[in-house]
């Protein structure tokens, strides 16, 4: 499986890791779970409807982060992705937190997968 990062995703996880100094080794642990399985897994992850791409973009709403102790995976991370199954490749699109952003960036989606 192969992993690659859009540079806004880097930019989130830049800005993100300055406020939460665990978040890159908590997205490494991630990576590690989407080597495994990169398909949707309710009520972890779920697969993003109605914007008419051939690939699987997902949204993964539960990552623990030990810059939260204590709250676990209700630390309000998301991670969107997209999954190319005949490639065996993993796209990381957008990283942010509950808090800031109500939900994920279609254009940002639309905009690279197009």
């Amino acid at each position: 499986m192969k992993v690659e990062e859009l540079e806004e995703y880097k930019k989130d996880l830049k800005k993100l890791s300055k406020k939460y100094k665990t978040l890159p080794e908590d997205m490494k642990v991630v990576q590690k779970v989407l080597f495994v399985n990169a398909n949707e897994r309710p009520p972890f992850s779920f697969r993003i409807d109605n914007l008419r791409l051939e690939t699987c973009v997902i949204k993964v709403k539960k990552i623990a982060s030990r810059s939260f102790k204590g709250r676990g995976v209700q630390s309000g991370f998301r991670l969107i992705y997209a999954h190319f199954k005949t490639e065996d490749r993993i796209v990381l699109i957008e990283l942010y937190h509950k808090s800031n952003k109500d939900t994920e960036d279609k254009e940002r989606i639309l905009k690279n997968f197009i």
